[in-house]
């Protein structure tokens, strides 16, 4: 029998022992980051996502294999187990199959055929279903009466032939209804050739839901996008909405009589089409129907996942503008704007209320704050929410800007999920004493410095870059969600003598308990000055240092291969390198231009092989490197502040904030983001958006058209000149 490695292996096209040394180093308490960044000799240089796949695969497979043991175990049971059968179950490779072939021998609640079964009619359902298999039928035109007569009985409840024959067809009915072969075939048919067709409840008049396109929609379900599929599960279940699974129950009652009528007989086929039809409608069309609405479900959570991952990706990965002395400030018009300081590590150093949108006095005391909070601390960065009065007070800021000599760089940044954070426990903790405004700044202000470190401690729902994230199964959300956050965070690195519990917690190998002894450790003993001291650390083991240890960084420590991906494990080999080079290891820059001309193959070993060496070569051309992109921002036009401010032919420089299957979202300074349709993101045609565009992306965008009441901007990205 063919084991899960080597099927793996055939589905995804690899060798079985790539396949297998993934599974065994999972098994031993390996993470993805880890066995993809450090043992690519023994998984052929896989990447992060093909390595997801084998392990969420081979999930799938282990639970079939399980169900499949319990399902065999079930049917032996009750004496039923047929070598034939045996084979099928054994085979089978999706769990829908699986259940439809174990559903004859499921336990059931006590139904109509069961009924008839009591009533000993089974025999005689039996009869019919041989008279019509073998066509035996002779030329009596009341076979079935003949038939039937027997088993009336006043004792068994059978009073007469008409209930007899009812009994055995609801027999038939449910084995029909209970056949493998039939339900895949109708299943597959529903999901192929039905329409999904929704309208709204009379109680709603046009105009008055955000459902109107739905009102009166049909679109067949195979081509129904996946952001249809959860509008229109999510009207539904708000009750506006009507949906349903519309076919041709013609078509398939004509499939069911070609598949199991074999006699010409005109009583059995009269016979056989009630039961069928009573079979479809009473017995498989709603079940069936449920299937396929679970399944196109499942899969509009998939592909709406798979959005909401690329998004956070992109979100995580944006470009930090450096950990600089930066004022953060929460803006607001009546209660006034929230202003911080942190210093280049994040840490608070002051915060003030300022009042720039109350006129007079307020406004010139407002500008004298900034000044001098700017002075006073070396201001070399300004985040502004993009929130309520984000781009008034953008434009106060910038007239400030212009009478200081220090000249900070000053960017609206995307608040969403700052209110989260600034009531969530984490910054309770960090800030017990603060406003949770003032919480909000501070987040503010590092989401510029660093967006990947701020944004870990925000639950990734919160961000605003998904598409129905609420209507999607949570739990695969929340587990892909997390697979994203920790594969970006191990991509940078992190720091080790800043990085906050919330970050450590999703280094390769780290706990939130460990995190929380890390931090502690740290705050006690004071900065790590090399990796072997997470040695120290109470409860820091073996398994955890070789998990983590190339992950975290240490600026300026004992070891410059700290400040590396360089895993602490290889560096006897980098050692050896730079003695063979006569050189000193504290110079990384003459070992980078040294080791260019060393002939690697001498250093490779059973388990350093030539991959681990390329990364070492690779990795000591750009020690400590960030491997984002270089900052940038969006310069929003001065004189458009308000959707009244738009006229339909603008061009201007806005940014991606988020992206879905229909298009991008795009902040272009007035409050509400615009869409750029996926038929508006490129001259050509656009399958995928999240291949054109990115999260964080600056684009210039044309207004085609603004609803100021419906508060809806049209942008197109077609026929405008990007930088």
């Amino acid at each position: 029998m063919i084991t899960i490695s080597h099927q793996l292996a055939q589905e995804l096209h690899l060798p079985v022992v790539a396949v297998q040394n993934t599974l065994d180093l999972i098994a031993n308490g390996a993470t993805i980051p880890f066995i993809a960044r450090y043992r690519k000799e023994k998984t052929g240089n896989l990447d992060e996502t093909i390595l997801r796949q084998i392990v969420d695969r081979h999930q799938y497979l282990t639970e079939l294999e399980d169900r499949k043991q319990t399902i065999l175990r079930a049917i032996s049971e009750q004496g039923l187990l047929t070598d034939s059968l045996r084979e099928q179950i054994e085979t089978c490779q999706q769990k829908t199959m699986l259940e439809d072939l174990y559903l004859p021998y499921k336990p059931k609640k006590r139904t109509r055929a069961t009924v008839a079964r009591e009533k000993g009619l089974e025999p005689l359902a039996d009869a019919i279903h041989a008279l019509n298999i073998e066509q035996k039928h002779g030329d009596q035109p009341s076979i079935l009466i003949d038939l039937a007569q027997p088993y009336c009985s006043e004792e068994k409840g059978v009073l007469t032939v008409e209930e007899a024959l009812q009994g055995a067809s609801d027999i038939l009915a449910e084995r029909i209804s209970e056949q493998a072969d039939i339900r895949a075939y109708l299943r597959n048919y529903l999901s192929r050739k039905a329409d999904l067709a929704t309208s709204i409840h009379p109680d709603y008049p046009e105009g008055s839901t955000k459902y109107e396109m739905y009102r009166q929609f049909r679109i067949p379900i195979k081509d129904a996008q996946p952001h249809h599929i959860l509008a229109m599960f999510r009207g539904e279940k708000e009750g506006i909405l009507s949906l349903q699974v519309e076919f041709d129950a013609a078509i398939v009652q004509a499939y069911l009589q070609r598949k199991i009528i074999a006699t010409p007989h005109p009583e059995i086929v009269a016979f056989y089409q009630t039961m069928l039809k009573d079979a479809f409608d009473r017995l498989l069309k709603n079940s069936l129907i449920t299937e396929v609405r679970q399944m196109k479900k499942a899969e509009a959570d998939r592909a709406s996942i798979q959005t909401f991952e690329k998004n956070l990706r992109q979100l995580l990965l944006a470009s930090p503008a450096g950990m600089k002395p930066t004022l953060g400030i929460d803006p607001g018009f009546r209660t006034g704007c929230k202003v911080v300081a942190v210093d280049a590590t994040g840490k608070l150093l002051e915060y003030q209320t300022i009042f720039p949108h109350t006129g007079g006095y307020k406004r010139a005391e407002a500008a004298e704050i900034i000044k001098q909070m700017i002075d006073r601390h070396h201001i070399e960065l300004i985040a502004i929410g993009n929130g309520t009065a984000g781009r008034e007070t953008d434009r106060f800021i910038r007239e400030v800007l212009q009478e200081v000599d220090r000249r900070p760089v000053s960017v609206m940044v995307n608040e969403a999920g700052a209110s989260v954070y600034s009531a969530s426990p984490v910054a309770i903790e960090e800030f017990p004493d603060q406003d949770v405004t003032v919480r909000g700044a501070v987040s503010i202000a590092r989401r510029l410095q660093d967006p990947l470190a701020e944004l870990v401690k925000i639950d990734p729902k919160s961000i605003g870059v998904g598409q129905y994230q609420h209507d999607v199964d949570q739990k695969q959300l929340k587990k892909k969600l997390a697979e994203t956050v920790e594969s970006c965070v191990n991509y940078v690195g992190v720091d080790l003598n800043t990085a906050s519990t919330e970050l450590l917690s999703y280094v390769s190998g780290i706990t939130k308990g460990l995190a929380k002894h890390i931090v502690a450790y740290r705050n006690e003993q004071g900065a790590f000055r090399n990796r072997q001291e997470l040695w120290k650390v109470p409860r820091f083991g073996a398994k955890a240092f070789e998990q983590a240890s190339g992950f975290l960084r240490i600026r300026n420590g004992d070891n410059p291969l700290d400040n590396t991906a360089v895993h602490p494990e290889r560096y006897p080999v980098v050692e050896q390198i730079a003695r063979d080079l006569n050189l000193d290891l504290t110079d990384l820059e003459a070992l980078a231009a040294g080791i260019k001309s060393v002939d690697l193959n001498t250093y490779c070993t059973v388990e350093v092989g030539k991959l681990t060496l390329m990364d070492i070569v690779t990795e000591l051309q750009k020690p400590g490197r960030d491997p984002r992109a270089e900052f940038r921002y969006a310069s929003f036009n001065e004189n458009i502040n308000d959707i009244k401010d738009l006229k339909e032919g603008m061009v201007l420089e806005g940014v991606v904030t988020n992206v879905t299957n229909f298009g991008a979202f795009v902040d272009i300074g007035v409050h509400q983001d615009g869409l750029v349709h996926i038929s508006q993101l490129a001259n050509r045609f656009v399958k995928d958006p999240t291949q054109i565009v990115s999260v964080g992306q600056v684009v210039k965008v044309k207004v085609l058209k603004v609803d100021e009441t419906l508060k809806r901007i049209t942008l197109s990205r077609r026929q405008v000149t990007e930088k």
